[in-house]
């Protein structure tokens, strides 16, 4: 990683001194260059933010969509399938614009680019969320279902209880996977208008007309943004791992 980085500084410095680079425009020693970086870098908080909410919702809908996997009723299995099946089949950038575009004209009512966003992310994530919980669940071994059931709990409390704890340790890494690959899928809510990273780069883009200076900044930013995600993940893996491990 730290190669990487001295690479991309390199060929930064080296890119300074030739007639056809710009990247006085993103740097931090000109005027023009530390008012760009400071706007490039406001757009944090718009990708921190919807992304964040995105996976919770994510998370909280795969769970209830997973579940009624394992019902003996047909029709729920059914509901399970099809669900999955017919969200993931669906591209997200198509996912979004018709969440932003299409349900303000079947419910008659507006909705803001934030929350739009943030309901076309989880909604196509819920999807794969709900594939991860199935896998989880279904990894526990079978003693533990009879043991639970043998202590009297009725089928809520041995999830919540029982089967869902130990399911978590075991998918914590594909959750984190799943994060990471909101916190990059989030650059398309820039197309219906919201300030994140990606929207703030073109737009800065168009106005300076320097878009490789600018676009190498913003994969640093999300270079960042991911790293620090993946630092975090696995050090939540190793406090949630079972001892002796």
């Amino acid at each position: 990683m730290r190669k990487a980085i001295a690479v991309l500084a390199c060929f930064a410095v080296s890119g300074c001194t030739g007639s056809n680079w710009g990247w006085y425009v993103v740097s931090p020693m000109t005027p023009t260059g530390r008012t760009n970086l400071q706007f490039l870098i406001e757009g944090f908080w718009a990708t921190i933010a919807v992304s964040s909410v995105s996976i919770v919702l994510a998370m909280m809908l795969g769970l209830l969509v997973a579940l009624p996997g394992f019902s003996e009723r047909r029709a729920l299995r059914w509901f399970n399938r099809g669900y999955v099946e017919i969200v993931r089949a669906v591209p997200l950038l198509v996912l979004l614009l018709w969440v932003y575009y299409g349900l303000p004209v079947v419910f008659g009512w507006s909705i803001d680019i934030f929350w739009a966003g943030v309901l076309a992310l989880a909604l196509s994530d819920s999807a794969f969320q709900a594939e991860i919980f199935r896998g989880g669940i279904q990894s526990i071994e079978r003693g533990q279902h009879e043991a639970s059931h043998a202590l009297g709990l009725n089928t809520y409390q041995r999830m919540r209880f029982i089967i869902l704890p130990q399911a978590i340790r075991r998918i914590l890494p594909p959750l984190g996977n799943q994060l990471v690959y909101m916190l990059k899928m989030s650059s398309l809510v820039s197309v219906i208008g919201l300030s994140d990273l990606t929207r703030r780069a073109n737009e800065l883009s168009v106005s300076e007309y320097r878009p490789l200076e600018i676009y190498t900044v913003l994969v640093l930013e999300y270079l960042v943004l991911i790293l620090l995600v993946s630092a975090g993940v696995r050090k939540m893996e190793r406090k949630l791992a079972p001892v002796g491990h």
